[in-house]
């Protein structure tokens, strides 16, 4: 037991600082840096959404390497990421090189993210629902730590509205952040893990590329883990313009703004174990059915709400439905595909993950630019709604509900 819960423990620790820098980096700090330098609502969608479409296009790869090299090896890669690219914020001067360097800073989680998440399901076994709630809610406290923080921080030093040097600061705070993740990743990776020796280059290619024909060629992987890219449609859309509705719409001031974004996070955290535990006990399909349905209402009554506490109520449902999702999407991914897969199947969940995520910002700015916020969000709710029946029909699974 002690062998797994080491390296279990002190890859939360890591995954603590990382995503608390990545937060720090990003809502609400990004998309009002954005507003600051002159962005329009498209603009600042795709500011938003730009760091995430790097992990459409790296996750998978990153994901399948992990499966040949190891996935010290390739967690390494992210960390170092993570560590080096809030430092180059404090150049940032104009749009164009902000989105720029937020492309670059999305191979932080692009890497680290299905790689953590298929070392988990290495050790998990049948608890594969429970242990990966319990991983991501610990990382991703770091994301409830690092939106109220940075919007305390442009609060705080702002007399008015945030200028350059008040940004700078939080890009400061966040490579701190970063730096410390990968200190103690360092101390993790110093020890030896067991990779196939032996393999050509050729070889090991060709494993590489059987295992992504594997995993994509199953339909119940696609559709599950689109479950969870579309429900990362709201939350994309949530992280890029709940700030901006809070402060410009509400009336809100930019704690308030991240507080919002924090509470949500602490729905996810508190309830994700619970409902991961009950996914490997009752199955998954009904937890993410039912996630799908709270998510889609409840972003749809955020623009219809001004009250800081009725707004905070919306946040908190929206966060309980996200967790019902999460729970169990990745874990049933895990539960279909092989054990000598995880990564690669981690890699396909975390792009259409992704695609979600970086589509929700975009989106939503070229329909609030069109719209407004309330029919924008409207129509983004219903896509989650129409989801549902689809993926009841077309994922069918007989799960264990019990183990020996």
């Amino acid at each position: 037991m002690a062998k797994v819960l080491s390296p279990f423990a002190s890859l939360c620790t890591v995954g603590f600082f990382a995503r608390l820098s990545y937060a720090l980096a990003r809502s609400p700090v990004l998309p009002l840096f954005a507003l600051y330098l002159g962005a329009g609502p498209e603009a600042i969608g795709f500011a938003v959404g730009i760091s995430t479409v790097t992990g459409i296009f790296f996750k998978l790869p990153s994901g399948a390497l992990s499966d040949v090299i190891g996935r010290k090896r390739t967690m390494l890669i992210g960390l170092v990421v993570f560590a080096v690219m809030p430092f180059t914020y404090l150049f940032v001067k104009d749009y164009q090189l902000l989105v720029v360097i937020r492309f670059i800073h999305g191979l932080a989680t692009a890497v680290y993210g299905p790689v953590s998440m298929a070392v988990v399901a290495d050790v998990a076994g049948a608890k594969k629902g429970e242990m990966l709630s319990w991983f991501s809610s610990v990382t991703i406290i770091g994301n409830l730590v690092g939106a109220p923080v940075g919007g305390f921080i442009l609060h705080s030093m702002a007399s008015d509205s945030p200028s350059l040097a008040e940004f700078q600061t939080v890009y400061i705070v966040s490579g701190i952040a970063g730096m410390t993740s990968l200190l103690i990743a360092l101390k993790l990776l110093a020890h030896r893990e067991r990779v196939e020796k032996g393999k050509s280059l050729r070889e090991s290619y060709s494993r590489f590329l059987s295992g992504i024909k594997e995993v994509v060629s199953d339909r119940r992987v696609v559709i599950t883990s689109n479950m969870e890219g579309l429900q990362n449609l709201t939350v994309g859309a949530l992280e890029a313009f709940l700030p901006i509705y809070a402060v410009t719409v509400a009336g809100l001031n930019e704690f308030q703004a991240g507080l919002l974004w924090g509470i949500q996070v602490l729905a996810t955290i508190l309830s994700k174990p619970i409902m991961g535990k009950a996914s490997d006990k009752y199955g998954r399909k009904p937890l993410i059915t039912a996630g799908m349905i709270l998510c889609a209402l409840s972003f749809g009554a955020i623009p219809m709400l001004h009250n800081f506490y009725l707004l905070m109520i919306t946040a908190i449902v929206f966060g309980f439905g996200e967790a019902f999702v999460t729970s169990s999407s990745a874990a049933l991914v895990a539960d279909i595909c092989k054990e000598k897969h995880f990564g690669t199947a981690m890699g396909t969940f975390g792009t259409i993950f992704d695609i979600g995520h970086a589509a929700g910002p975009i989106l939503a700015g070229i329909l609030i630019a069109k719209f407004d916020y309330r029919y924008s969000f409207w129509i983004m709710s219903l896509l989650l709604l129409v989801s549902v029946p689809v993926f009841i029909a077309g994922v069918n699974i007989k799960q264990k509900t019990e183990e020996a």
